[in-house]
């Protein structure tokens, strides 16, 4: 055997190893695509194997893939995505949204989902995406969902959409110019609307109703337990000039601007009052003291005009800085010296840094004021910091850290410039004025630039497994262009189809394509594949138009792999997704559009 078949054999042995352990979940995603990518290196080591232009294939041409533009594109995305959820920019449209839908998410997403898929026949799919991922977040957070359930039906229902019409998707506009060139087909905008039509409307049934049951929660395990976290704590918010609450009136009892919290008490002075309240109204001066989720208090620190201050000193610049706010639950250890003392006496902060933001006690809830409370053991204290503050109460032998509780506080005043910028990022790329990779870049560095994002948050958004993921997808594609290995299938699919009805090849011409385009890019497949649909439609007298058609809708069902196309991507990290959910979830629909596409087209084209 010559080096190039050896090389294309262990090509194809590496590819399938690969899919199968990044199906099976034994190693991490990261190891196997390293393994992949060292294992072509070794290959075309030991087996060179050389191009038609007579150059031998690099060892690093399989490292090209760690800075493609489409990964470059992903991460940035990513990280502007990062800057929306760090400021909280997408609250208000999210619970607006649910507001319309009555509180039901399985409602709220049909009608976006809808929007998208229409928005994708005449945009470039990715924006759409990337326009719509954080609202769609969003939307499941507001109503206590896991994003797993909508994020992957989003990227489903976008290449769906993009099916419709020539410029839904770049591989639709690949196929026909190369079609136009080597035939007599010119495809125009709407050519193959209505199959492609017939098309979205099956896989959106299956995708709307049918898809999200399929769906597992992916959450971190720090998610998981403050989702869980219903428990009360007492806070108080002093009243001061220029509060929000100045002059705000109870009504019915209860104080509006505080409907997520519940108010105890409000001390004004020596004087105590209890509720019902009836005809009060807040001074500064005042001191109210409430009973109130994490989550609650969090929102009250988060405001873009805050109900309660974060640090002692409101001049105090480091606690000013953006996104520098953590919040983090504390345990009042055994013989702690904070026991019998309230907090004034105790001088937490002082020694901390970090300032009381509420107490949680499991055997009552006392009707006093926060800072009246002498701490016992076991008492649960809601605290806030910068990180480092945060992380040094590791070493403090008075209270007990709660790891997995430490989370930052949205910075909403920041909502508007993250907006801004995440709707220029939207536009340039929509509109084509400026490629998608060099929008992403420039609004990466201003969602830094301008505060909405730190650098330690924006590289927390870099999702390892998608790196990975592509830099090795990128490598297999190497080694099957270079050792013949794409051409090989598709060489065999000819000689397999020879003498079969049209309506059989059609049906196996969009089978081979619909497996290739997961592993290899669509536009790869795509422009592999062009030459042979038209020549097999030569072949037997038919005219290209449907073959052509085929390809198409074929390259476009990039369902059963991360890999498969860039929406694919963009929601992998958000939504928690493993690889086996990709194909657990798009597999069924690749065939349904497989059986959909073997049952119409026939009918459609008259073969």
């Amino acid at each position: 055997m010559h080096s190039v078949d050896i090389a294309m054999a262990l090509t194809f042995v590496v590819i399938a190893s690969t899919v199968i352990l990044y199906a099976f979940e034994r190693y991490s995603i990261e190891a196997v695509a390293l393994g992949s990518v060292t294992a072509f290196i070794v290959i075309f080591s030991v087996f060179p194997v050389t191009k038609p232009d007579g150059s031998e294939v690099l060892t690093a041409e399989f490292l090209a893939g760690f800075a493609n533009p489409a990964l470059i594109t992903v991460i940035c995305l990513l990280i502007i995505g990062q800057g929306l959820f760090q400021t909280d920019a997408l609250e208000g449209p999210a619970k607006s949204i649910v507001r319309m839908t009555r509180g039901r998410s399985q409602k709220a997403a049909i009608p976006i989902l809808i929007a998208v898929a229409i928005l994708s026949a005449f945009l470039n799919n990715t924006p759409v995406v990337v326009m719509f991922l954080p609202i769609l977040t969003a939307v499941a957070a507001t109503v206590g969902q896991a994003p797993a359930r909508v994020l992957m039906p989003l990227s489903f229902i976008a290449i769906l959409g993009g099916m419709t019409t020539l410029i839904g998707s770049s591989t639709n506009l690949l196929v026909a110019n190369y079609a136009a060139q080597s035939s007599d087909l010119k495809l125009t905008f709407f050519s193959f609307t209505p199959i492609g039509l017939i098309m979205a409307a099956t896989g959106a049934i299956y995708v709307l109703f049918v898809m999200p049951h399929l769906m597992k929660n992916r959450k971190t395990m720090a998610e998981e337990f403050q989702a869980t976290s219903g428990k009360q704590f007492i806070a108080q918010i002093e009243i001061t000039y220029g509060h929000p609450l100045v002059g705000v009136e109870a009504v019915s009892g209860m104080f509006p601007k505080l409907k997520d919290m519940t108010v105890r008490l409000v001390q004004r002075g020596q004087k105590p009052l209890l509720p019902p309240f009836e005809n009060v109204v807040l001074s500064p001066g005042d001191t109210v003291i409430v009973a109130a989720t994490r989550t609650a208090l969090a929102n009250a620190l988060a405001r873009r005009q805050p109900l309660m201050e974060a640090e002692a000193d409101a001049n105090d610049t480091q606690a000013n800085q953006p996104g520098s706010l953590s919040l983090a639950e504390v345990v009042v250890a055994p013989a702690s010296r904070l026991m019998g003392r309230t907090l004034p006496q105790s001088g937490f902060y002082t020694e901390t840094g970090c300032l009381v933001m509420g107490i949680q006690r499991r055997s009552r809830m006392p009707r006093m004021a926060m800072n009246d409370i002498r701490l016992e053991a076991g008492d649960v204290l809601l605290v806030a910091g910068t990180e480092d503050e945060i992380a040094r109460l590791r070493g403090n032998r008075d209270v007990l850290l709660l790891d997995w509780s430490t989370t930052e506080v949205p910075r909403k005043r920041y909502a508007p410039r993250a907006l801004a910028i995440f709707a220029c990022v939207v536009a340039l790329a929509a509109s084509g004025t400026v490629p998608i990779v060099s929008a992403a870049v420039a609004g990466t560095f201003a969602m830094i630039a301008s505060g909405c994002l730190n650098i330690r948050q924006a590289m927390r958004a870099i999702d390892s497994r998608i790196f990975m993921l592509v830099g090795a997808s990128l490598a297999g594609a190497v080694a099957l262009e270079a050792t013949g290995g794409a051409m090989a299938i598709a060489s065999a699919l000819v000689y397999l189809l020879e003498g079969a009805s049209a309506p059989a090849i059609l049906s196996a011409l969009f089978f081979i394509v619909m497996l290739l385009t997961n592993f290899l890019s669509n536009n790869a497949a795509a422009v592999l594949f062009t030459p042979i649909a038209i020549n097999l439609a030569d072949q037997i007298g038919q005219e290209p138009e449907a073959f052509v058609v085929c390809l198409i809708i074929a390259a476009n069902t990039s369902f059963a792999t991360p890999v498969g196309y860039q929406t694919n991507l963009i929601v992998m990290g958000p939504g928690h997704y493993r690889f086996i959910d990709f194909m657990r979830a798009g597999a069924p629909l690749a065939l349904i559009l497989w059986l959909t596409f073997t049952i119409v087209a026939p009918w459609y084209y008259g073969l």
